[in-house]
């Protein structure tokens, strides 16, 4: 009889959507294993959306900040501080910096690797087991394969999200002073500007979702895309300025409050649809294959390009371009503007909400 692993490693070297859709994963190793010990290792960047996650008791942190410690020297230190730690790891991602991490963690090691055998050919020969990463496939299907490999079976996974007590009542009292109790979330930023709806398109959108009647309260950190987009906010008799005002958990937690998700492809649509909100998503050259919004009751995203589909209780507005979706940081592929995002229109946006508010009405 194999020995069951007791403590676990999980690496995820990405964005904050690829750190929070790992979920699914960990809830399977907690629930297989009988609550194992399970450690984080995640970039800098993304510690705040990891501190929410669900079973994890420590958390590595690798920066790519220039200030500091050396990308050479933080990986010797983390080297050093994960070595035979573990009785498992699980890498997520196909980064060699990662799998070493993988590697040096555990004598089981399992990680993505890339489906370009010249460049995983080591990893795959040192491996205890591996996958190609598929962009083919949705993040959550591609996070849960270790699953599968491990013998426990992923099934069909569901998301969910985590906050506290705490950040809930503080969330309450903000929109009681606002004197909000139904609301609806606007989410205009991303983390980078080339998923971005433009803002004169933005503005039109907001000025129709006014006429509604709803409260629609504006998300946003206190990055500096997020901060220019607060700055050119109109003013609206039903629009609420919350950017920048809420931490992390108390973002999940204002999502869970409200009845709808309107706004880009990013981790706040993530968190929505793990709460089972109506989510209306703005896509440019984001593929749907691996990022769409993941439908919770029918356990499953999209891989189809339409101006407008609807799944479950997710709605996709994409242009109607034949090089919609590129996959491409922009046009050019260096994080400049994306024209398919200036042509989705805004009414027909508004329309289709306008629809279901209806419906729900």
């Amino acid at each position: 009889m194999k020995p069951t692993p007791q403590r676990i490693l999980i690496i995820v070297q990405r964005s904050n959507g690829d750190v929070f859709l790992s979920s699914p994963l960990i809830e399977g190793l907690f629930r297989a294993y009988g609550s194992p010990y399970i450690d984080l290792l995640v970039n800098s960047d993304t510690l705040p959306i990891a501190r929410t996650l669900p079973h994890i008791v420590d958390i590595h942190q690798f920066t790519y900040n220039s200030a500091g410690k050396g990308r050479g020297t933080q990986t010797t230190d983390l080297l050093k501080k994960i070595a035979r730690r573990y009785d498992l790891s699980i890498n997520l991602t196909a980064s060699d910096r990662s799998v070493l991490f993988a590697l040096a963690a555990a004598r089981k090691a399992i990680s993505a690797v890339e489906p370009d055998r010249k460049k995983s050919w080591w990893k795959r020969l040192l491996l205890s087991a591996h996958y190609d990463f598929d962009s083919r496939r949705h993040i959550i299907e591609n996070n849960t394969t270790a699953l599968d490999l491990l013998g426990i079976g992923s099934g069909k996974p569901t998301v969910r999200s985590y906050y506290s007590e705490t950040a809930d009542k503080s969330v309450g009292r903000m929109l009681s002073d606002r004197g909000i109790r139904e609301c609806i979330i606007v989410h205009p930023g991303a983390q980078y500007d080339y998923k971005v709806y433009p803002e004169k398109l933005r503005n039109e959108l907001l000025e129709r979702l006014d006429s509604l009647g709803v409260p629609l309260v504006v998300t946003g950190s206190k990055s500096l895309l997020d901060l220019e987009i607060k700055r050119g906010l109109p003013k609206l008799a039903n629009l609420h300025d919350f950017i920048g005002l809420t931490s992390m958990e108390e973002l999940i937690a204002l999502s869970d409050r409200s009845i709808a998700y309107i706004g880009a492809d990013t981790l706040t649509m993530h968190i929505a649809a793990s709460q089972n909100k109506r989510i209306f998503a703005i896509y440019g050259p984001t593929m749907l294959s691996m990022w769409s919004p993941w439908c919770n009751e029918l356990r499953t995203g999209t891989c189809m390009n339409r101006p407008v589909q609807t799944y479950g209780n997710v709605t996709i507005f994409q242009a109607d371009m034949p090089c919609v979706a590129c996959g491409k940081a922009g046009c050019d592929d260096h994080h400049g503007a994306s024209e398919c995002l200036n042509r989705i229109d805004p009414d027909v946006i508004f329309k289709e909400i306008r629809e279901w508010l209806t419906t729900y009405r």
